[in-house]
């Protein structure tokens, strides 16, 4: 029997469909299963790093008291920002060192500079000793904040230029304060040298006759470090002698002492962080991280963090974010800072231009070149970019941050950009201070307009916004 012609045309059609139905499912089967596979191996990679931890049971919080505001200082959380995380595909992270009591991420430095001067007999609680500081004012009000709860007075030597709100934060905490104007670390009135003076010649004879070092001549007590300074008031007698009786040594300890922290060139401020913020952060993250951002100043978060976290992971990325002006951009880019003629350490120009406070140098530190074996790349910020993030974060965060901070953001910015990151990858940074440090300039619009920099949160929607260079 032969079938019509009609139905001998459509066989071919209902093959051919049934064909592309089974393409379909095969298709969607296939799509699924990618997914699937991607989400496997995602989930996998979390469950290796989980293993390098043992389980913490759970806690109960109900009962725990920490030992006055130094027991305060540490263990802050980390934070998703939510608007650059969503933009960019990534996890970005902010360590909240905001929250330390003393507001910023030098309460580590300070607490570690103290305790370890400590531990080394070079100073003692209560005994009328002053610590010494020269600093563009978190340190300063970070040391202010721990002398007053340990037993000791403080004089803070900073630029006239930084944020008047710093000023009155110190005056407050009891603090003596000496401005001066901004110089070149070779300049004896530059505001570390002033410091470190200040502290040699605590011994002696104030104008003050109630002082408790009148009367006496200051002597300097030999330290570990070249850079860490310590006086005492105790008598010749007592000084002089090799050998002294534990009566004498008694009394030669509870003399006054002039102390100079050395934050820039002491080392107690890398191990702050390699002993601190580094295990919290790899804590935190249970191992879970690809780069690690960070500006330096002193130097001692980026290197102390950073070489715990390499020395965890060794492919871990280690970006340095360094604002307008600072030499360390193209010292880590180009090996120099500036020209050849100019060897460092010898320039006589201040050089850091910039509204951002807290980062950005134009010498290298102790500890910043503990950092350099470490740093796989640097990103300059520019002060509207900086005041750009800031604001932007604020509208889409609720995130109130200082200079510092927004400058760290903008760089994970660019870095993600750079590298062409954009699934899942987890980038932590540090969220330095918050921006009640920073009204009268960086949060002051008047000001920076005054100072021709454009307020323009366009700047972080443009570079969200940007293709990857990779």
């Amino acid at each position: 029997m032969h079938l019509p012609r009609f139905v001998l045309l459509k066989l071919p059609s209902k093959s051919t469909n049934k064909y592309i139905f089974y393409g379909v499912l095969i298709g969607l089967a296939l799509s699924l299963t990618t997914s699937s596979v991607l989400e496997y191996l995602q989930e996998r990679k979390r469950k290796r790093a989980d293993l390098t931890f043992e389980p913490r049971p759970i806690e109960l919080r109900s009962d725990e008291v920490v030992d006055g505001v130094t027991g305060l200082i540490g263990n802050t959380p980390l934070v998703r920002i939510k608007s650059l995380s969503d933009a960019l595909g990534v996890e970005i992270l902010g360590k909240a060192e905001f929250m330390n009591p003393g507001g910023s991420v030098k309460d580590r430095v300070a607490l570690r500079m103290i305790e370890d001067a400590e531990e080394r007999g070079l100073l003692h609680p209560n005994t009328g000793s002053r610590i010494f500081e020269g600093t563009v004012g978190s340190t300063g009000i970070s040391i202010a904040t721990i002398a007053r709860a340990k037993g000791y007075e403080a004089t803070i030597i900073m630029p006239d230029d930084v944020a008047e709100e710093k000023v009155k934060a110190l005056l407050a905490l009891g603090a003596q304060v000496e401005r001066v104007r901004p110089a070149s670390i070779v300049d004896k009135k530059q505001f570390v040298n002033l410091a470190r003076e200040r502290a040699k010649n605590f011994g002696s004879d104030p104008a003050d006759p109630a002082h408790p070092t009148h009367g006496h001549r200051g002597h300097l007590i030999p330290t570990a470090s070249s850079s860490v300074v310590v006086t005492t008031t105790a008598d010749d007698a007592l000084v002089d002698h090799a050998l002294m009786s534990p009566k004498e040594e008694r009394e030669f300890a509870m003399k006054p002492r002039g102390f100079f922290a050395d934050q820039f060139e002491n080392r107690s401020n890398y191990y702050a962080h390699y002993d601190g913020t580094g295990p919290e952060i790899w804590r935190q993250t249970s191992g879970w991280i690809d780069a690690f951002v960070s500006g330096a100043g002193t130097g001692g978060t980026l290197a102390g963090t950073g070489q715990y976290l390499k020395s965890r992971k060794k492919d871990l990325f280690v970006a340095l974010a360094d604002p307008e002006g600072s030499g360390l951009y193209n010292k880590v880019k180009y090996g120099v800072m500036f020209d050849r003629k100019e060897a460092e350490g010898t320039k006589r120009r201040h050089q850091v231009d910039t509204v951002v406070e807290g980062i950005g140098i134009n010498r290298l530190t102790h500890n910043f070149e503990l950092a350099l074996p470490i740093i796989d790349d640097a990103f300059r910020v520019t002060d509207a970019e900086a005041v750009a993030m800031s604001r932007y974060l604020v509208q889409h965060d609720g995130l109130f941050l200082g200079s510092s901070s927004a400058c760290n953001l903008v760089t994970c910015i660019k870095l993600v950009k750079k590298m062409g990151w954009h699934n899942g990858e987890r980038i932590v940074t540090i969220l330095c201070d918050s921006g009640t440090r920073h009204y009268s300039k960086f949060w002051n619009d008047d000001y920076l307009i005054k100072a021709n920099i454009p307020i323009d949160m366009g700047i972080i929607d443009r570079l969200l916004a940007a293709p990857s260079s990779t």
